[in-house]
Formats: structure tokens, C-alpha cells, sequence
């Protein structure tokens, strides 16, 4: 219900000003080029190179689509994105908004830079999850136990192939590992403003990731 929603107010109509142009860069960047667009940074000729390349777009940094409608989308931020090892970009906060559109999943994160594919680990709403427990006759002793049990396993992948449906297959999550505790603040895994600190959850779940990837 709330996807129309969150689409619009991530998007804005992509012909802002006539003479302005907007582009999709191969990697999913937003570029833009136009009389109203910053002609660099004052006295910061390095800073202005990296912005704005030889033909004169602006690099912005956003991730993002055009849709059928008009609207630029923007997605992600160009630095979330990875490449897998077999060269494709994944801009992980797309799979993980729509991993999050489930009952099931209260948290995300995709994983697979340098991987031969994307994964995610994900922290179950355990206040959903025990409710299903209950009605499916699945033993929810504690949150250590129901995310290793194999009948939640499968039952949370579901959820994930519904949300891979219309997703090309290198952008797809292959694999998945239930944590058994949220991400927070107090935990260092997310900032102030609720991101994931991807590089912190990464070196705190090392060995739940090696695992993924060890077949």
C-alpha cells in the first residue's frame, strides 16, 4: 500500500528546468548538465574534476532510475553500491527496502561485494515470527533456536524470492543468514540516523558471512 507512496516522495520530475539534462550513468549514477547545474568548486580544481567530468555532467553521487512516468527515482547512494566479483553492480538498499516490505524481515543487509553474488543477513521481526510459531506449531524457545531452525529458514527465503521476482539475476539474493538480535545504536551497527554501519555489521558477523560463501 505504501509503495506508491515512498516511490513519489523519492522522486522528482527529471525535466526540472528546460536546457537541463539528466542521465543514467552505466554504474545507476544521476548525472546532470545544464546552464543552472555548479560550474565547480572555487579554487578547488582537483574537487571539480571529481565532480564533473571532461563533457561537463555533474556527478551526483545518488543511484536512481527514470521511471515510466517521468520521475527520477533515487535509490541509493553511489557509495553503497558494490560490484560482484563477476562485475555487476548491486545497489543494496533497494533489495533491502523491498526485503523490508515483509512481515517477517524487521532489518537487512545485503551483502556480495567481490562475491559471486548477493546475500543478506537479516533479523526476522520476532514479535511477527512468534506469532506464526505458534500458529504453524514450530517450537520458538528463544531467538538463538527459532533462527536456526530449517522450517524458518525456508519459510523467510520465500519471502526473499518474492521480493528477487522482478529483479535481474545478478541482483538477486542467493543466500541468507537470520541473526538472532537487532541492529542498533547501542550495538555500533547503525548511526545516529538509523544507516547501516555496513563495514561494522561485515566485521561483526564475519564468520556468519564466510559461511555463506564457503560452498
Amino acid at each position: 500500500m505504501n509503495d506508491l507512496r515512498n516511490d513519489r516522495l523519492a522522486s522528482a520530475p527529471w525535466a526540472v528546468n528546460p536546457g537541463v539534462e539528466v542521465r543514467i550513468a552505466p554504474d545507476g549514477e544521476i548525472l546532470a548538465r545544464g546552464p543552472n547545474i555548479m560550474q565547480g568548486y572555487y579554487n578547488e580544481p582537483e574537487l571539480t574534476r571529481e565532480a564533473i567530468d571532461a563533457e561537463g555532467w555533474l556527478h551526483t553521487g545518488d543511484i536512481g532510475e527514470i521511471t515510466n512516468e517521468g520521475f527520477l527515482r533515487i535509490t541509493d547512494r553511489k557509495k553503497e553500491i558494490f560490484k560482484t566479483s563477476g562485475g555487476k553492480y548491486v545497489a543494496p538498499q533497494v533489495i533491502e527496502n523491498r526485503l523490508k516490505q515483509s512481515r517477517f524481515i524487521e532489518q537487512a543487509m545485503v551483502i556480495g561485494e567481490n562475491r559471486k553474488f548477493p546475500a543478506a543477513l537479516i533479523v526476522p521481526d520476532f514479535a511477527f515470527l512468534k506469532d506464526y510459531c505458534a500458529l504453524k506449531g514450530i517450537p520458538f524457545e528463544n531467538r538463538e533456536q527459532v533462527v536456526a531452525d530449517k522450517l524458518i529458514m525456508d519459510r523467510l527465503f520465500k519471502e526473499v524470492e518474492a521480493a528477487n521476482a522482478d529483479m535481474g539475476n545478478w541482483e538477486r539474493v542467493k543466500k541468507i543468514h537470520l541473526l538472532p538480535k537487532e541492529m542498533s545504536i547501542d550495538g555500533g551497527e547503525l548511526t545516529p540516523s538509523l544507516k547501516l554501519r555496513r563495514k561494522v555489521i561485515l566485521a561483526k558477523y564475519t564468520d556468519a558471512v564466510e559461511r555463506i560463501y564457503a560452498d
